[in-house]
């Protein structure tokens, strides 16, 4: 994370239209672009993971998907791509666009586009971003943000809560049947 990252801004059709610093970005709480990924491995369970104390935006909290920012110039795809490996280490499978969301509240305003995937490979932590985390069954969680849903960042909670009760599925997107569990 760099304070001063160009960062794509994004009108409110979802296109992107110019750029500005994260600084800018933050303290005008202007619209820009995000990624969200759900990263499940291959026994259906889910990465949660503890924001550190130094995150400009929810520090502390937990959240179920990896991302951030796009960058100027930046595709979502690319975007999710770099965000996915440097929060979480994940790499060399394949991420599957489930769709994309809108979020705003006083800190933060994005169209933020959304994939999951299977990783079973080492999670490597970004230290200035992760303080820690653990793979979670979709019930685990579910159960988790239903008893302390301040706990968890309230971005991810709004725009991709729905997808783990959905049962969106790694490979595909979609047709998980979610009374397997």
């Amino acid at each position: 994370m760099a304070g001063d990252e160009v960062v794509a801004l994004y009108d409110d059709a979802g296109r992107p239209y110019g750029a500005a610093t994260r600084t800018r970005v933050r303290a005008a709480n202007l619209r820009h672009g995000t990624t969200a990924i759900l990263v499940f491995d291959s026994a259906d369970r889910i990465y949660v993971h503890r924001r550190t104390a130094v995150k400009d935006v929810y520090p502390g909290l937990r959240d179920f998907c990896a991302g951030g920012v796009l960058l100027a110039g930046e595709s979502p795809d690319d975007g999710a791509a770099r965000e996915a490996f440097e929060e979480l280490g994940v790499h060399g499978v394949e991420l599957v666009r489930v769709g994309t969301a809108d979020y705003a509240d006083p800190m933060t305003r994005f169209v933020c586009f959304q994939y999951v995937c299977t990783y079973d490979g080492a999670i490597v932590w970004q230290p200035e971003e992760v303080s820690g985390g653990e793979w979670m069954t979709r019930s685990d969680l579910l159960a988790a943000v239903a008893a302390d849903p301040g706990d968890f960042v309230p971005d991810s909670v709004e725009t991709a809560l729905h997808l783990v009760k959905g049962g969106v599925a790694p490979t595909t997107g979609f047709g998980r049947d979610s009374s397997d569990e």
